[in-house]
Order: C-alpha cells, then sequence, then structure tokens
C-alpha cells in the first residue's frame, strides 16, 4: 500500500456527517494505517479540539524482537512515540491497550500507561481492548491504590449476534466505574448487512479475503450460520419498514444500547459512509415495541448473572 500524498475523499464525508472520532492502531497495516491518518489529518487542518483521535498499542508494527510488542512499560512508552511520529500528532486523546498481556504484571502495566499521560503528555486517557471484566477492575483498582490512572473506556466487539461479553460481563463496568465502550464490528463483519442473505457475492469481503474469512464462510454453511441468515432476513424486512436497510438497522440497534458510547464504522467507499450516517434517522424509530421485535427475532438475549435472590 502506497502512501498517501492527499486526503481521501472518505474523510471529508465523515467530517462532514458529523463523524467525529478516528480510530487506529500501530498494528494496522504494521504502522501504514497511522500514517495515512496522519497525512490525512495534516492535509485537512481540522480543529484539533473537534474531534477525537485514538491508536492501540501491543502487537507492534510486525517486527519480531521481543520490546517491539506487549504492554510492558518500555513498549506502552515506545511503541505510543511511535505512533505519534506516524500520525504526526503531539498526542492522541486515548491510547488503548490492544488486548490484555498475560506477560507483564498489571501493575506495570497501568504505570505505563499512567507515564505516557502523566508524564509524557503524549494522551488524556487510556483505556482497553478485549480485556475481561476482572482485568480491567483489577486495573482499577490498582490504579486506586497506587495513585496511577486508572483505564476509563473498552473497545469490544459487539453486535446483535455478539452480545455475552458486553451486555453481561462488562454491565458491572458502566454501573461501578462508568466505563466508556467504543464498540468494533457492528455489523459482524458484514453478515448484518444482509449482502450474504443469499449466498457470497463476488467482490464482498468474504469473497476477496477468503483466507481471513474462510471459517467464517464455512459457519455459515452450518445449522447455526443458516439460522443467522434467516434472522437477518427477517430483520431486512424490519428495517424496509421503517424505510432503511438491514446495515442502518444494525447500526441503530448497537447505538440504542444506552452503554455504547462510540460505534466504529469502516467504509471502503464514500457512499457507504453516507449511508451508514442514515442508521440515525432509524434509531429516532426504535420505539420498545420494535425493539421487542428484534429480540424476539435474535431469540438471544444473554440472561442475567445469578444474584441468588439478593439484590444490590
Amino acid at each position: 500500500m502506497a502512501v498517501r500524498s492527499a486526503f481521501d475523499p472518505k474523510d471529508m464525508t465523515a467530517w462532514d456527517h458529523g463523524i467525529n472520532f478516528f480510530d487506529t492502531a500501530e498494528t494496522y497495516a504494521n504502522g501504514q494505517s497511522e500514517i495515512e491518518m496522519g497525512n490525512a489529518l495534516k492535509e485537512l487542518n481540522w480543529p484539533r479540539d473537534e474531534y477525537v483521535l485514538s491508536t492501540k498499542i501491543f502487537f507492534g508494527t510486525g517486527r519480531k524482537e521481543p520490546n517491539t510488542r506487549g504492554l510492558s512499560r518500555k513498549h506502552v512508552v515506545e511503541g505510543l512515540k511511535s505512533s505519534l511520529e506516524r500520525l504526526q500528532q503531539p498526542y492522541v486523546d486515548i491510547v488503548l491497550a490492544h488486548r490484555p498481556d498475560y506477560a507483564t504484571p498489571m501493575k506495570e502495566i497501568v504505570e505505563g500507561f499512567t507515564q505516557v499521560i502523566r508524564n509524557l503528555n503524549l494522551a488524556y486517557y487510556w483505556g482497553t481492548s478485549e480485556w475481561s471484566a476482572a482485568q480491567i477492575t483489577e486495573a482499577t483498582l490498582i490504579a486506586e491504590k497506587y495513585n496511577l490512572i486508572a483505564p476509563i473506556a473498552e473497545q469490544p466487539q459487539y453486535n446483535a449476534f455478539h452480545r455475552q461479553r458486553f451486555e453481561v460481563e462488562y454491565a458491572p463496568l458502566y454501573q461501578e466505574y462508568k466505563y466508556g465502550t467504543t464498540i468494533w464490528s457492528p455489523l459482524a463483519s458484514g453478515l448484518l448487512t444482509g449482502k450474504y442473505n443469499d449466498g457470497i457475492p463476488e467482490g464482498s469481503r468474504f469473497a476477496n479475503h477468503k483466507d481471513f474469512f474462510g471459517s467464517t464462510v464455512e459457519q455459515l454453511q452450518k445449522p447455526e450460520g443458516k439460522a443467522k441468515i434467516e434472522k437477518v432476513k427477517k430483520l431486512t424486512k424490519i428495517a424496509e419498514r421503517l424505510g432503511g436497510n438491514t446495515t442502518q438497522l444494525a447500526l441503530a440497534w448497537a447505538a440504542k444500547n444506552p452503554n455504547v458510547s462510540t460505534v466504529i464504522l469502516g467504509a471502503t467507499k464514500v457512499e457507504q459512509i453516507v449511508d451508514n450516517c442514515k442508521a440515525l434517522k432509524i434509531l429516532e424509530k426504535l420505539d420498545d415495541k420494535v425493539m421487542e421485535e428484534i429480540e424476539e427475532i435474535l431469540d438471544n438475549k444473554p440472561a442475567a448473572p445469578a444474584n441468588f435472590g439478593r439484590s444490590r
């Protein structure tokens, strides 16, 4: 992938439609994503106080040396500095721990992120991605005990077919810590767009990236996968009745959850951004009756954790 010298029309389209949260990671295209975002931000020259920029640290940029990945204090500091060089920015608003690091003590991890915020001014906040509730709680308690900075948000997968962790496991975090979320894969890798209702179309993500999505495509041929397709077909009818499409309904459904702070979108075409933003119109129409209808179709609402008859 060549470094682009000018911003992509999608950038301006996103901005014009009110999108002001831009997310990347050191590992995306081995740093190329940050380079291109940095080029775009430099050329567009938007007021820095009008958008939120985040990146993620853990996987590195493809190098194999031991200090170029993970969440050691060394990589948290040096990895973020390298990300900022690629982004051509003095700081990011939030830096996320892209995965938990079982090889590094939690106290060191929290100290590392505290250092880049408190001492180096490289970020305002830090958060987590695909951490367990127990790990997030541990990090928060360590921060409280040692006067360090606690994480403030999680970037988890969340969509109509992937609900358990977000809706049940994380529930105490929303209540206890007012933990925020920036969810990814709200369309279940495209399954919730409806484009796979009648098979795998040419030019689609599943068709173009068979090595990566091979297992996903295989799952769609099994009874559970076919059942999901049937559910999407029923959701499509609801979306059309509401004046939208399946993609917009899926995005609106995710945004409807009060614990969703930000829905992360991905687009390869300007038209996709415009279409996705119309989910806000569908969101306005998701009253209790419609949500109950959707819930009946999905039939996968996670059970609340047992409290053995006790209430808080």
